[in-house]
C-alpha cells in the first residue's frame, strides 16, 4: 500500500464555516426584506396603540432556561472548602510571575481554560489555548458548578481543598530559601489541621488536585539530593492521609497519589459537541502511518529515546514529524499539533522532562493510537481512566527494542488493519469524553468527564475506607 505526505485539511470548526456561508447567501435577501419588515412593524405598532384601551393589564411571563441545570446522578456528595484567598485566587493577581518561563496571565483567564482559539464564538466557545499545567484551576471551576456539590459538610462523602499548589510551586522554583519556598504549603497544612471536618477521618476523605507533577511537591530531606525547585507538601504526614490528584504520580511511592489527565484544548458545553467531535475523528482521513511531535531532551536518561524517534520519523516516508525546537512556535499552536495527530494512525509518545506528556491526551483527542516506550507514561498513572487491557487502545515498545518502529507499526497496521487496529482506534475515541475537561459552565452535558470520573472514584474510595474502619 502506498502512502504519501499530502496533508489533509482538518477543519476544527465546520459549524462556523457553515454559518458564514449561510449568512453570506442570505445577505442580499436581507437587504430586500428589511424595508418591508420595518413597514410591517410600523403598522403593528399603530394597531396596538389604538387597541390598548381595550386590552387587559400586561402579565409577566417567566421563561425557563434553555439548558436545565444538571442533576446529580452519582451516589456521592462533595464539599468544597472556602479557603482563604491566599491559597488560590490571590495567587492569580501575580499571574505574570506564576511561572519562571511563561507569563501566565493569558492562561489563567476563563477559569484556567485560557484564551479562546476561535474568538467571537460567544457563550458556546469550546476551543481554548489551554496551558498544560493548569488543571487545578479547571478542576476547581468544574467542582464549584458540579451537581453533586453540597454546602452541608455533615452530608459530604468527600472534601475538596482547592489549593492552587501547582501555580504556587512554579512561582517559587528559583527560591533558594527553602523556608520561604515551603511557606504557603506549610500554611495550608496548618490551616487544614484546625478544621472541624478534617478530624472526622484525619483527612482521609479530603483531597487536593494539582496541575503539576508529584515531583514538584516531593523535595527530599536528604541534603545530598539534587534540588529541582520542589517543595515538601506531599512529604508532610498530614498530607499523606489525603488523596492527591496530579497529572503525574510518583510510580513507586505514591500510594495516595492518583493521576488525572492533562487538559487538552477541547472543553465542550454540550454532549452533542462531544459526540460530533468523536464522529469526526472516526471519519477523518489518516494518510500517515505514524507521527511524532516533540523535541530532543539533552541530559535526561529517560528521554534518550527521543533522539531515536526523531531520526526514524525523519527518515520515514510514512511518518509526519513536527520537531519542536527552542524558540519555535509551531509546537505551541494547538491546531498544528492536533492536525498532525489527526492525520496519523499511530502517535509516538516518548517521555520528556518527566514520564508523562500532555501530548498523549492531545493524540487521544485526535483519535490517534498512542505508542508508549515507558509504562510510566500512561499505564501506571491514570488507572481510573483506562481499560484493563492496555493492548485494546495502545501499543507498547520497550525502548531497548525500538529500533524498527516503522516495521513494527506496519506489521500491526497491515496484519490487523481490518479488525484490531480499527477496534483500537474506536477504543481511543470512546475514551475521549472521560479524558476531557468539559467547560465549567456546561449544563447540557451528560457524559462523564475527567472531573466526574475522579470524583466518583474518590467517593468510592472514601466510602470503602469508612467501611474498613468500622
Amino acid at each position: 500500500m502506498a502512502y504519501n505526505k499530502k496533508h489533509v485539511k482538518i477543519d476544527l470548526w465546520p459549524e462556523k464555516e457553515e454559518k458564514e456561508k449561510k449568512y453570506s447567501k442570505n445577505r442580499e435577501a436581507l437587504k430586500l426584506t428589511v424595508p418591508t419588515f420595518l413597514l410591517f412593524c410600523s403598522i403593528c405598532l399603530i394597531f396596538l396603540i389604538l387597541l390598548s384601551p381595550f386590552t387587559s393589564p400586561p402579565q409577566t411571563t417567566s421563561f425557563a432556561a434553555s439548558s436545565p441545570p444538571r442533576t446529580c446522578e452519582q451516589n456521592f456528595t462533595v464539599y468544597v472548602y472556602d479557603l482563604p484567598k491566599e491559597f488560590n485566587t490571590n495567587l492569580l493577581q501575580n499571574c505574570r510571575h506564576l511561572n519562571i518561563y511563561t507569563d501566565m496571565c493569558p492562561h489563567v483567564a476563563n477559569n484556567g481554560l485560557g484564551q479562546p482559539l476561535h474568538p467571537g464564538g460567544g457563550d458556546s466557545e469550546t476551543w481554548f489555548a489551554t496551558h498544560q499545567f493548569i488543571a487545578e484551576m479547571i478542576f476547581h471551576a468544574r467542582v464549584k458548578n458540579h451537581p453533586c456539590r453540597t454546602w452541608e459538610p455533615n452530608n459530604a462523602d468527600i472534601f475538596y481543598v482547592p489549593f492552587y499548589g501547582g501555580l504556587y510551586a512554579s512561582s517559587v522554583f528559583r527560591e533558594q530559601n527553602l523556608t520561604k519556598r515551603d511557606e504557603l504549603a506549610v500554611g495550608l497544612v496548618d490551616y487544614m489541621s484546625g478544621q472541624r471536618w478534617w478530624g472526622r477521618s484525619n483527612g482521609r476523605d479530603h483531597f487536593l488536585a494539582f496541575g503539576r507533577t508529584a515531583w514538584d511537591f516531593m523535595r527530599s530531606s536528604d541534603e545530598a539530593s539534587t534540588d529541582f525547585g520542589a517543595n515538601i507538601l506531599m512529604q508532610v504526614p498530614l498530607v499523606r492521609n489525603m488523596s492527591v490528584l496530579t497529572v503525574e504520580r510518583q510510580p513507586w511511592d505514591g500510594d495516595n497519589q492518583f493521576g488525572i489527565p492533562y487538559p487538552s484544548y477541547f472543553h465542550p458545553y454540550t454532549s452533542a459537541e462531544m459526540l460530533t467531535w468523536q464522529d469526526k475523528m472516526r471519519r477523518v482521513e489518516r494518510p500517515h502511518l505514524f507521527s511524532f511531535v516533540g523535541g530532543p531532551r539533552k541530559g535526561l536518561e529517560k528521554a534518550a529515546i527521543r533522539d531515536e524517534l526523531i531520526r526514524q520519523c525523519a527518515d520515514s516516508s510514512r511518518c509526519e514529524l513536527l520537531k519542536c525546537e527552542s524558540g519555535g512556535s509551531r509546537c505551541h499552536d494547538p491546531m498544528t499539533v492536533l492536525g498532525v495527530m489527526a492525520r496519523s494512525r499511530f502517535c509516538l509518545q516518548a517521555p520528556g522532562d518527566s514520564f508523562t506528556r500532555r501530548s498523549t491526551f492531545d493524540a487521544m483527542l485526535a483519535g490517534c493510537i498512542p505508542v508508549f516506550f515507558s509504562p510510566h507514561t500512561m499505564y501506571t498513572q491514570y488507572m481510573w481512566y483506562l481499560p484493563d487491557d492496555k493492548r485494546s487502545y495502545s501499543v507498547f515498545m520497550d525502548e531497548k527494542n525500538s529500533t524498527l518502529i516503522e516495521q513494527e507499526l506496519s506489521r500491526i497496521s497491515e496484519t490487523w488493519f481490518n479488525s484490531d487496529v480499527v477496534q483500537m482506534r474506536e477504543a481511543v475515541i470512546a475514551m475521549i469524553p472521560k479524558m476531557t475537561y468539559a467547560h465549567p459552565n456546561a449544563t447540557n452535558y451528560n457524559l462523564p468527564d475527567a472531573v466526574d470520573v475522579a470524583l466518583e472514584a474518590l467517593a468510592m474510595q472514601a466510602k470503602a475506607k469508612v467501611v474498613y474502619s468500622l
